[in-house]
This record gives structure tokens, sequence and C-alpha cells, in this order.
């Protein structure tokens, strides 16, 4: 089965299924970062399941569900078990029954996500080991550093509509910064959903935090993301990648920007 649950020891699959309370294995529709990624359904509802065994993997999924439960629990999905045997580090979320958000212009989702971003960015972060702008971008300004917990990924599979309101799921990159960088990370998403880097910048335009953000910050922003895109996109065929890369050189385009 896709997303490793064949690979699952079955010690470790017994005790998904036993917390889980059901045996229905669903792999995930979208992602591919998770060694482990599965709803499990029962009686009960379902249960998101995410696991890793690598260092690398598990070091993540550690990192992700401690941030889980420091980040609000109207948007965040709760953290509902872990545990670790035979190598493997498992924890079980909240199921987020939606939708993939819809980021194109007009939609109303983006009504959602505008009334999310400064309740999001209200609480400073606790005290922990977070990532930092520059382990999260790669480069570094002082302006890129805040007390906020910034979830940095809110592409459209990242945001679940549900029939309760909007939840955003996958923290693993979620990092303590300015909260302007949670609205420069969004900007090629938008951009990738039919936005121009003007609407795009439009549209950000109507959050203070990043109204009130040095222009000369945002350039220096949109080139080092633009070359690092570049560059990634020299050395790996995934699809993902080349659309950042292209969303990022129409962003820097615009802002009369070289990389």
């Amino acid at each position: 089965m896709a997303h490793g649950w064949t690979a699952v020891p079955p010690v470790v699959a017994r005790e998904i299924l036993q917390r889980a309370g059901g045996s229905d294995i669903t792999p995930a529709a979208t992602g591919d970062h998770a060694e482990l990624a599965v709803s499990v359904g029962g009686p009960n509802g379902s249960v998101f399941v995410k696991g890793a065994s690598s260092p690398l993997g598990v070091r993540s999924l550690r990192y992700e569900v401690q941030v889980n439960r420091n980040v609000d629990r109207r948007y965040a999905p709760a953290v509902l078990w872990d545990f670790e045997a035979h190598g493997w580090l498992v924890a079980g979320f909240e199921h987020c029954n939606g939708r993939p958000g819809d980021l194109s212009p007009g939609s109303c989702d983006l009504t959602l996500l505008s009334t999310a971003l400064p309740e999001l960015a209200g609480p400073p972060a606790p005290d922990g080991p977070w990532l930092s702008p520059h382990a999260r971008l790669g480069f570094d300004h002082p302006a890129l550093h805040g007390d906020t917990l910034v979830h940095t990924d809110l592409n459209p599979a990242n945001l679940i509509v549900t029939a309760d309101g909007l939840r955003i799921v996958d923290w693993a990159f979620t990092t303590q910064a300015a909260p302007w960088l949670e609205l420069a990370m969004l900007a090629p998403w938008l951009i990738g959903s039919g936005h121009t880097p003007l609407q795009a910048e439009q549209w950000l335009a109507q959050h203070p935090n990043w109204a009130d953000t040095d222009p000369e910050v945002v350039d220096l922003f949109v080139t080092g993301n633009a070359a690092k895109w570049a560059r990634k996109s020299q050395q790996s065929n995934a699809a993902w990648i080349r659309d950042l890369a292209s969303w990022f050189a129409a962003w820097s385009a615009h802002r009369g920007q070289t990389t």
C-alpha cells in the first residue's frame, strides 16, 4: 500500500489499529514527505495517522507533534496520541474531513483564510526548539525574526475546508518568525492558483503585517527564494519544485528584480 503501510512492522501496525479503533486503511491523497500517511477508519470515526522510521523523518514528525500541541486548536488538528516502538514514531491526529482549499481569484476560501491569518499571528510563540528563518529559508535577515509561530506552507492541500470552517494541517515546517513571513510564503501559492503577482500582492496588502513591511525586505525575500528554487529546479524534476521556481520567478520579475 502507498505511503508505507506495508513497511510498518506488524507489531506497530497492530498498535496503530488498536489506538485508532478501526481497520479501514486509506492512503493520504496528497503529500509525499511522510513515510506513513493514512486515514484509519472505524466505528467511532477516522484518525489521521503519520509515521516515520528514518532519523530525519522521526525528527520531523516529533517536531510536528510538538508544534500541534502549541498552536491554535481552532485551526490545527489535535494530537490524539503518539508512541514509539521498533524504531518507528507514530502519531494519530484529529481527522479533518473536508476538501482542499481554493486560492483562486474570487474564491470564498480566501475570506476564510483572511480571517484565520491574524488569529494565527496573535499569540507569541511559547518556549520551544522552533525552526529559525534561516533554517526554513536558507537565508536570513533581521526583519525575518519575530515571536510568532508561522506555518510557512499554506498551500491548498494544507487548507481543509470543513463543514465547521477552515482547518490547517501539516505544521512540520512551522517557524518562529515575524508574522509577515506567513504572508510572504503564501504569495507563490496565490500565484500558482491563478493570481498575477500584482493581484497576489494586492490581496496580501489588506493585512497590516504586509502593508507595514519594508519593500526592500520583501525584495530580498523574493530574490532569495527565486534563486533558491531556480537552483533546486536544476537539480530535480519534481513538479512541485518546478512550480515554485516558476512562481517565484514571476514574482521576482514583477518586482523588477534579477536573480
